[in-house]
């Protein structure tokens, strides 16, 4: 029987929505784990949310005579997208751009280095909370920046970078993990 409480929406959690560690930092798992100190978190994110593009390609093989008579899955891509909008926050500009190439506070004078540098896999935590006071928690062990969508300097919208994290395999075969309970 379909129940409509078991339906929700997706909002940030109040506190901070997505952090980012180096891969190696102790893992949460669970939905309510307190995080390592080493993940920081990346600020506010658009009003588009976060998304996830969890699929599989596959193929087939043909008999004689057109029938298909075997498929198999040949890629499985697992990957995230965001636009983080605090352009302002060092600690957004070096997920986008990378920690290397980002130095330097709002205070001090910040410095970003634009190049071919290849991002580094890092650890990924995205919270949210559910209708009815239900936590979720995805955890990308190890993902990395594989794309940086174009970005506006316009005087109608904050400035924002749109951005892809591309999900490795961890040593068990997993690309992430979700965890969901209910608060008391």
């Amino acid at each position: 029987m379909a129940t409509a409480t078991k339906v929700t929406a997706g909002k940030p959690q109040i506190a901070g929505a997505i952090y980012r560690a180096p891969v190696g930092t102790a893992l949460p798992t669970s939905a309510t784990a307190e995080l390592d100190e080493a993940f920081v978190e990346l600020g506010y994110a658009s009003e588009d949310g976060l998304t996830n593009n969890n699929s599989m390609t596959s193929d087939s093989v043909k008999a004689w005579g057109g029938d298909k008579v075997l498929y198999f899955e040949d890629e499985k891509e697992d990957t995230f997208g965001f636009t983080l909008i605090e352009a302002l926050n060092e600690n957004a500009l070096k997920a986008v751009y990378g920690d290397d190439n980002v130095t330097g506070t709002l205070e001090t004078g910040i410095t970003v280095k634009a190049n071919s540098q290849e991002q580094k896999l890092c650890s990924w935590v995205f919270d949210m909370i559910y209708s009815g006071n239900v936590l979720k928690r995805i955890v990308v062990p190890s993902g990395k920046v594989t794309e940086v969508g174009e970005i506006a300097y316009v005087d109608n919208d904050a400035v924002g970078y749109e951005t892809t994290v591309s999900c490795v395999p961890d040593a068990t075969g997993n690309t992430h993990y979700e965890y969901i309970v209910k608060q008391a």
